[in-house]
């Protein structure tokens, strides 16, 4: 199991990223970025004795010095590896802060037309949770960023 001890003897860490602290391999130097990037899921991996780590999930041991169950962008971008735009998130925590997807059709998370209203309906540890029908989409959509407010707390995401 991967350590903070081990972290911090292997890497430095500057503005979201970790760079080699000692030679490894031939094909990653010493000061070199750490790790490669998969273009598939936009993510940084970094191979540590043949196991693959997700760099940001030993970003947040290199400062923590413990993993959580995940580690969640606080502004969903999976590039913006920075400390302060990490933190620990439970599996349904993480689901919370995604952004609006991208088969959406109202336009408003939550918020999906039914038989001639505008339903607000969101997922809390996954179970449905119905809030209402509104004629009107704005209203529906204040209605539903209000539900996130109190259901989801800091994970809420609006867009």
């Amino acid at each position: 199991m991967i350590t903070q001890e081990m972290v911090k003897a292997l890497f430095n860490y500057c503005d979201g990223e970790l760079y080699w602290k000692v030679l490894t391999n031939s094909r990653a130097p010493i000061g070199a970025k750490a790790g490669s990037f998969n273009e598939y899921n936009k993510r940084r991996y970094i191979r540590i004795n043949k196991i693959s780590y997700l760099a940001h999930r030993l970003i947040f041991l290199w400062h923590y010095g413990w993993l959580p169950k995940e580690v969640d962008h606080k502004d969903t971008n999976r590039l913006n590896s920075r400390i302060e735009n990490l933190r620990a998130a439970t599996p349904n925590q993480n689901q919370r802060n995604k952004s609006l997807q991208c088969n959406n059709t109202s336009g408003f998370k939550n918020v999906r037309y039914h038989k001639g209203k505008w339903v607000v309906d969101l997922k809390l540890n996954q179970k449905s949770i119905y809030i209402g029908r509104f004629e009107d989409l704005e209203l529906a959509d204040l209605v539903a960023t209000m539900a996130r407010e109190k259901y989801h707390g800091a994970f809420a995401n609006h867009g």
